[in-house]
């Protein structure tokens, strides 16, 4: 447990999450010995994390500390945002959520799922509306991203100002005219910032992000030109690129059916909320997609990334059952290649082009455009905001780095800049800053309908499993006399073929060379079973490495009668 803060006008911040990483953002600030939470965000399961279904942050160095939680203020509606807080907010102690209404609207569907829709206390707040969250004021303002009703944060107490920019980019034509709040930001320069926290995730382009308007003047030049259905599929939560792909579609006659939970979903929440214009009229049913000619429909769907089971992937591989992917249509992948999805997006766009579609994807044409600031988006905010000190945050270990050299080269002193990793606590004022002792962090693991059950053994276990398969012994022995009653009887999964001439006899050899094991040794060490397991495991190891110099996972099975 992290122990209370008690120095006058000093503050504390550390991260549960999203500092060398992207994703499982989540930052607590200390303040009089109150703590305020900023995002409570999960990571999708990297290639290596075997049956895992998400990825949550490591809550345990709050333990004891919950009833010091004043709050948890969410930046905007994205998973590695907001997606934890079904999973954590309990143990946080059950504090009220600040966030804005798109934000919370996301947030109750996933609430929903879990039963604690009307359990947790949420409040909606608007950009430049200060609200009270003793002891901290924070004040929202305008962050665009590619996502509606963004907001960074601008967070008052009396050891001084700290703005926290969220996930941000300076788009000067944003679609809902909705722009990063570049006054705010210069009057906080004004007033005098003690820390910036900004985002980092594009520090490594040059010049400017793309207004995602480019987007938009792309589908409408390319929509009319396909011949028949156009498959359009983005990220649920992008509202901003729902509206132009609709937009689009209205402009060449093409009414829309909707496909993929998520989707669905979330357009409905958007709709209600009137972030999204889509006029009723222009969305059609499954049933009556079938009655129009395909060069007046648009599908709409979930699955860019190559999920598995996502309604784009069933429809490449021919088993969706009500759309089916026919000769000429046109399928749009309007997202980018998020890092380590290449081969799965690779296998989706192959399947596709199987079934006779075009497929139009990042790497072919201006179909996505990124939400995150480049560098001279950060340079213009460093600039407006001229904060004492700095801590790059969201983004890998390299983004940080690359982010604290950005400042350094526009003036900031090196001492100022500090690059920190989760659970490194940073103690500041105005007399100066210090780094605390490292707090026990990590990551949490969600396993269909268990959270943190699986750890890194099992993990372990289940790599080893893949790439070597599994060997079980089974042994039945009388307890009293140490003789062998039944076995040893060898079975294997995905280690050696069945029913082989050659692995008939390399089973003989591992069953004999438990029976020589058993010769060797005295009933007492018969009786201890553990040991037993112990000795046959090695010895069944040493075999298979000679003989095929394989490892597989080896589980002896001992029936004591």
């Amino acid at each position: 447990m992290i122990t209370p803060l008690q120095q006058p006008e000093t503050v504390r911040l550390f991260a549960l999450g999203g500092l060398g990483e992207i994703g499982m953002n989540m930052t607590a600030l200390e303040y009089d010995g109150k703590i305020l939470l900023i995002d409570c965000g999960l990571m999708f399961p990297e290639a290596y994390m075997l049956g895992i279904d998400l990825v949550l942050p490591d809550i345990s160095c709050l333990d004891g500390r919950s009833q010091d939680i004043v709050g948890l203020v969410l930046t905007h509606g994205h998973e590695d945002h907001i997606g934890a807080v079904p999973f954590l907010w309990e143990a946080l102690g059950s504090p009220t959520i600040y966030s804005t209404a798109l934000t919370l609207g996301l947030l109750h569907n996933k609430l929903k799922e879990h039963q604690l829709e009307t359990a947790v206390e949420t409040c909606c707040i608007k950009p430049r509306q200060a609200i009270d969250i003793a002891p901290f004021t924070v004040e929202p303002f305008r962050a665009a991203h590619s996502i509606v009703d963004g907001i960074g944060l601008a967070i008052r107490t009396a050891a001084g100002l700290i703005i926290h920019t969220g996930d941000f980019k300076i788009d000067q034509t944003p679609v809902d005219g909705e722009k990063t709040d570049l006054v705010r930001l210069a009057k906080y320069g004004e007033e005098g910032v003690l820390l910036l926290l900004a985002d980092s995730t594009n520090v490594e382009n040059a010049g400017y992000t793309l207004s995602e308007r480019t987007v938009g003047k792309a589908l409408h030049e390319l929509m009319p030109h396909c011949p028949r259905r156009v498959l359009v599929s983005t990220f649920s939560s992008n509202i901003h690129r729902i509206q132009q792909i609709a937009d689009a579609a209205d402009a060449c006659n093409r009414k829309i059916h909707i496909s993929g939970r998520s989707m669905v979903s979330n357009v409905d929440i958007a709709r209600q909320l009137g972030y999204l214009r889509i006029a009723d009229e222009q969305l059609i049913t499954q049933r009556q997609m079938q009655h129009l000619p395909p060069q007046e429909v648009l599908i709409l769907t979930t699955g860019s990334q190559g999920e598995p089971l996502s309604a784009l992937m069933r429809i490449a591989l021919g088993d969706h059952k009500q759309i089916e992917l026919e000769a000429d249509d046109t399928v749009i992948l309007s997202s980018k290649f998020i890092p380590g999805n290449e081969k799965a997006i690779s296998d989706l766009i192959n399947n596709l082009y199987r079934r006779g579609a075009e497929v139009i994807y990042e790497k072919t044409s201006e179909i996505h455009v990124s939400g995150h600031a480049s560098q001279e988006e950060l340079k213009l905010v460093h600039n407006l905001i001229r904060p004492r000190y700095f801590v790059p945050v969201h983004g890998e270990y390299r983004h940080l780095v690359k982010h604290a050299q950005l400042a350094r080269e526009l003036g900031m002193p090196a001492d100022n800049c500090v690059i920190l990793e989760n659970g490194q606590p940073l103690v500041l004022s105005d007399n100066g800053l210090s780094l605390e002792d490292r707090l026990e962090t990590g990551r949490v693991f969600v396993d269909g309908k268990g959270v943190g059950d699986v750890g890194t053994m099992e993990l372990r276990d289940r790599r080893h499993l893949a790439n070597h398969g599994i060997v079980i012994l089974m042994l039945a022995i009388n307890q009293s006399s140490g003789e062998i009653v039944q076995g040893p009887e060898i079975f294997t999964r995905g280690f050696i073929p069945e029913g082989d001439i050659d692995s008939e006899e390399l089973l003989e050899l591992a069953r004999q060379g438990i029976r020589d094991l058993l010769n060797d040794h005295s009933l007492g060490v018969l009786s201890d079973w553990e040991e037993l397991r112990v000795e046959c495991r090695k010895t069944l190891r040493r075999l298979f490495n000679r003989h095929i110099a394989r490892r597989p996972l080896i589980l002896p099975v001992i029936l004591e009668l």
